[in-house]
């Protein structure tokens, strides 16, 4: 038997992933030794409450409430409890320390990682931290390191399975949102409280994260627009479904070039159309994916689990043996690339296609009128489709006019939207989706 140097390793959290990184570390400790070249010796487990039921089962003495002195005895500190406080103290503390920290805290690294960084490279440490993306999806290397030499032009990923299970559910069985997340509630694909999945706010933190890596830039996640899919309902999906296209929750970071030549960038969350021959049309249930373009590269597809214990816990398996390899290396850890410092535009500086779904007075004219404005805002049609959905009986119905539009600035078509509103010949705008990924 090989004897190998021994790293302690320290956790904090045993959730549904820190538990089972727990298992993985002592099932698979000689394997994963010889592929370190270290022995990972699990030091202590750090937790609220060393009672509390747990996913599978660990020896009782692993556990403690007190994580600091886990902290400073150790040489990998992995990072599994979520939330903000007191994880970036102790994720400070480990750095400060001379550890090498693992973690797959995504709302952390969005708000504060800029600071972990630097703390980082202040002191030659190395934050990794594949499974705050897209769970067991390898993304992270793949931009950092793979690409590094490319220029990322898109992204555009699905990475909420929650938000995910549901649209396809709704585009599949022409379900509506409601029953479909009081179904996923119940299998735990989503929290009794959805917010930050339907909301958009989980994608977004996500988003901040892959656009700073793709374009070398600091992405606040305050610069990311988000919107969630709570206005999504069946009559939208099924206008999607007749145009060709699946409802999705995107988030899309995009390298912009103006007249001029000057690059910035825009990073956005949204329901959009796409085309239903897109590869990320054919992601189904609570799978993620993200599809990557590059310059030299090309179209690149990462589809997997984004979520769930044990495919999380590979993710972060693969960074605590890469924080393993490169102990036993020595020399310092390898620093975020932020110095492109490309300026990040407003959603209104973005140009795309539409689908516009308006409820118009069924008279003559109103098609004439729509269009005059649309016109008159720089936004030009390609399809219109019209159904009447209630007889006049003497008087104007109402119709429904399904607009597609060739690609406009965000901006003239929210400022045209607002005309057609206010119009008098528009009862109602019932919706307005992008259309990503033409």
């Amino acid at each position: 038997m090989t004897d190998y140097r021994r790293l302690r390793v320290a956790l904090l959290g045993a959730g549904a992933v820190g538990s089972q990184v727990a298992s993985l570390l002592q099932r698979h400790g000689p394997e994963l030794a010889d592929r370190a070249g270290a022995t990972l010796e699990l030091v202590g487990i750090a937790v609220r409450d060393v009672d509390a039921p747990r996913d599978v089962d660990l020896p009782r003495e692993l556990f403690t409430t007190d994580a600091e002195p886990l902290i400073v005895g150790a040489d990998i500190v992995i990072e599994l409890m979520g939330g903000i406080e007191p994880a970036r103290t102790y994720l400070l503390q480990a750095i400060n320390s001379g550890a090498d920290v693992v973690t797959a805290n995504k709302a952390l690294l969005a708000t504060h990682g800029p600071e972990i960084f630097d703390a980082a490279d202040q002191v030659g440490a190395q934050v990794y931290y594949e499974a705050a993306a897209a769970g067991a999806i390898p993304i992270i290397r793949p931009l950092r390191d793979s690409l590094a030499g490319d220029r990322v032009q898109r992204i555009m990923g699905i990475v909420n399975g929650t938000t995910n299970y549901i649209l396809d559910r709704m585009d599949t069985e022409g379900a509506e949102l409601a029953d479909v997340l009081a179904d996923a509630q119940r299998l735990g694909y989503a929290e009794a409280d959805p917010t930050a999945d339907v909301e958009g706010y989980d994608a977004a933190q996500k988003a901040a994260i892959l656009a700073s890596l793709a374009f070398h830039t600091t992405v606040p996640l305050e610069s990311v627009h988000r919107e969630g899919i709570t206005g999504i309902d069946k009559a939208m999906m099924d206008a999607a479904r007749h145009a060709g296209y699946v409802i999705k929750l995107l988030a899309v970071c995009e390298r912009l070039t103006d007249a001029a030549g000057a690059e910035s960038i825009s990073v956005r969350v949204y329901p959009a159309l796409i085309s239903r021959q897109h590869p990320l049309a054919s992601v189904h249930g609570a799978n993620n994916a993200v599809f990557v373009q590059a310059e030299a590269a090309g179209n690149l597809m990462f589809y997997g689990a984004g979520a769930g214990g044990v495919q999380t816990a590979s993710a972060v398996l693969g960074d605590v043996v890469s924080a393993a390899r490169r102990h036993i290396a020595g020399g310092v850890g390898v620093g975020e690339s932020t110095r492109a410092n490309l300026p990040i535009v407003e959603v209104g500086r973005v140009i795309t296609s539409y689908q516009i779904t308006l409820e118009v007075d069924d008279r003559p004219g109103v098609l004439a009128t729509v269009a005059g404005i649309l016109s008159e805002g720089r936004v030009s049609i390609a399809t219109v489709e019209q159904t009447v959905i209630q007889e006049g009986n003497g008087h104007p119905g109402v119709a429904r006019l399904v607009i597609g539009t060739h690609k406009a600035l965000e901006q003239d078509l929210s400022e045209t939207v607002d005309r057609l509103a206010a119009s008098g010949v528009v009862e109602r705008v019932v919706s307005v989706l992008r259309v990503e990924g033409d």
